[in-house]
């Protein structure tokens, strides 16, 4: 606006100059138009002052904006930066917290496998010597039934030689004690066989060699009379007295029951027992059982006269004929079931 002022201040001169003398202002007009011009340069400079001043104050409204604005952000990257040195500073921490951590986790691995190692070895170490433990075992069991197969033989042949020393003996039982303080053992049984046996009692060849009463062994309490034995001369005589007792059924002294039997050891005296349920199945059945000496069982079967020497065989023979199977349903069983748990008490 000022420079188009200006021009138009420019322009009236020229046209002044330019006009006829006749047409120029009079000088009161130029005195005019003089205030008019200087009234409008002092417009002019005021609006120029009004603008400065106005571009000034804008510049410093500007200016304190950018201070300010340089502040602010100043002061926010002061924040970011103590920000970022703190979680720089949490980062190295946490760095050397996980580094530490790391340490430690590898160093519990390695006790950790140490430790499994070790147990590997302590695992192998213990199987070995259960392995050694089990082989010992085995070696002791097997050494034990060599040594209990060795004391049931020696068993068998001393209760084979107290059988042999015991073969011509008859066992007497039922004779109270006391009876033999006036004609002793041998005559007691002299009267047995006189008062049972007349026929036998005038054989003159029968000679009593020895007689005795047993030991009581297990109860001293016991009032039970001992039993007495008779040691005859022959293994002849004594069975032929055993078999005329069979016959008779009941033998007597004075009148008193009493029982002439065979005398055999404890081992074969048990092996005989063990067959008194068999023998009396077979005896209810008319089988004509018989216990021989020294423990084996004889019976008729279909007309064939069997003999067994164990129970064993017997069950095993029992097995393939019918007829047997259905005579001893379930004794057998039970009598195998006895037998085990006699075995797992010993």
């Amino acid at each position: 606006m000022p420079s188009n002022k200006h021009k138009n201040r420019v322009n009236k001169i020229n046209d002044d100059t330019m006009m006829p003398p006749n047409k120029q202002n009079t000088p009161s007009q130029d005195y005019e138009d003089d205030e008019i011009e200087e009234m409008q340069d002092m417009d002019f400079k005021k609006f120029m002052i009004r603008t400065f001043i106005s571009f000034q104050k804008q510049i410093l409204e500007l200016q304190k904006s950018l201070l300010d604005r340089i502040e602010n952000l100043s002061r926010e990257n002061e924040i970011l930066r103590k920000n970022q040195n703190e979680t720089q500073k949490l980062v190295e921490q946490e760095s050397v917290i996980v580094k530490r951590n790391q340490n430690e986790m590898k160093s519990s691995i390695d006790q950790m496998t140490n430790t499994l190692e070790s147990l590997k070895n302590r695992v192998s170490e213990t199987e070995e010597r259960i392995s050694d433990l089990e082989d010992r075992a085995q070696e002791n069991i097997q050494s034990n039934q060599r040594k209990e197969e060795e004391i049931r033989n020696l068993k068998n042949i001393v209760g084979n030689l107290q059988d042999t020393i015991k073969k011509t003996n008859i066992r007497v039982l039922g004779v109270p004690g006391g009876m033999e303080r006036e004609k002793g053992l041998e005559g007691l049984f002299s009267e047995i066989l006189a008062e049972n046996f007349p026929g036998l009692e005038k054989d003159r060849d029968i000679l009593v060699q020895e007689a005795h009463r047993t030991p009581n062994k297990h109860d001293q309490k016991r009032s039970s009379p001992r039993h007495a034995v008779i040691k005859l001369t022959t293994v002849k005589h004594k069975e032929k007295i055993l078999k005329c007792a069979r016959e008779k059924h009941q033998i007597t002294l004075r009148g008193s029951p009493i029982r002439l039997t065979a005398d055999f050891s404890s081992e074969t005296l048990q092996a005989r027992r063990e067959w008194r349920d068999i023998a009396q199945v077979l005896r209810e059945k008319n089988c004509q059982p018989r216990i021989l000496y020294p423990a084996k069982l004889s019976f008729v079967n279909e007309g064939e006269i069997k003999t067994f020497h164990s129970k064993q065989k017997f069950k095993d023979f029992a097995a393939t004929c019918p007829a047997l199977q259905k005579m001893f349903k379930g004794v057998l069983h039970s009598e195998t079931q006895k037998h085990d748990h006699q075995y797992e008490k010993r």
